[in-house]
């Protein structure tokens, strides 16, 4: 097991993310660029906070977090 793995807000990250792909399965009248670009952002959240935890300098980590932060804003709108 890696150690991103094991935080709770990566593990939130994913639920979400699985959330998201079926409530986008559930909702065919959204547009195609729509649910492409929920789809893209949902699993960007899991992602940056994975990479990010394999940084050495608290400022690399920091900014794949934020990155995270910005995808769930851009989901959330």
């Amino acid at each position: 097991m890696f150690d991103f793995e094991k935080l709770t807000v990566y593990q939130k990250a994913k639920a979400f993310h699985k959330e998201i792909v079926n409530w986008l399965r559930s909702s065919p009248k959204i547009d195609s660029v729509t649910r492409d670009q929920l789809r893209r952002a949902a699993l960007s959240i899991p992602l940056n906070i994975a990479e990010g935890t394999g940084r050495f300098t608290p400022r690399d980590r920091r900014n794949f977090y934020v990155i995270a932060k910005s995808s769930i804003f851009e989901v959330l709108s």
